[in-house]
């Protein structure tokens, strides 16, 4: 006897439409893998940490929120430089994206053991632009693991900064070393010509004056 219960009825039809037919299907349109690029491949990730990325309206003289994700300090695989790196966790769009340097610090936001600030010349939005952030997370423990993290990598910076200057001006005497060694050459040889073209001189003044007697 069918039933008249509605709820019995629509038992019955899902139990109909997940009934194994056997029938394979084959799909319309086969997708083909594509390989996605993220710009950090030559990359290696020091800190990533999730937490709530906040940076300061100077026209509203307020804190605006940017969005909710991953921040990664991430070092370059050859050059040794670090940048700041966040994405939203679910549109994976870029929040912050900048370069550690050693002038940069980090502090405690005031009142809040969870958060802190700094100030970089960011270029998540595809161009140079002073800002200041405040990030906050979930725990303590990670703020402080991310202040350290900070200026650890801002001083580390600060000692390639200083070889990279070495370096530099390394190049520079050298350069300048090698440019002297030339000047030095050239002037040997000038000196040379001058005592050739003076001897010369000289034994022409006497053949001359041997024909003459």
């Amino acid at each position: 006897m069918a039933s008249n219960d509605p709820e019995h009825k629509e038992e019955e039809t899902v139990a109909a439409e997940d009934e194994d037919t056997g029938a394979q299907v084959a799909p319309i349109v086969k997708l083909e893998e594509v390989a996605v690029t993220t710009g950090e491949e030559d990359e290696d990730a020091i800190l990533d940490l999730k937490a709530k990325l906040y940076r300061f309206d100077k026209d509203g003289n307020q804190w605006k929120e940017r969005g909710a994700g991953s921040v990664k300090f991430l070092k370059h695989k050859q050059t040794g430089k670090v940048r700041l790196v966040m994405r939203q966790s679910k549109t994976l769009k870029i929040c912050a994206n900048h370069l550690v340097i050693p002038t940069m610090t980090v502090q405690e936001h005031a009142g809040n053991e969870k958060s802190c600030v700094w100030h970089a010349a960011d270029f998540s939005d595809g161009e140079l632009k002073d800002e200041l952030f405040c990030i906050r997370f979930g725990s303590i423990d990670n703020c402080k693991k991310f202040m350290e993290t900070f200026q650890e990598v801002a001083e580390s910076q600060q000692g390639k900064e200083e070889n990279k200057d070495a370096s530099n001006a390394a190049g520079l005497l050298e350069k300048l070393s090698v440019g002297d060694e030339k000047k030095e050459e050239v002037k040997e040889k000038e000196e040379v010509k001058e005592t050739e073209k003076a001897a010369e001189s000289e034994e022409k003044k006497e053949v001359e004056a041997a024909s003459s007697t």
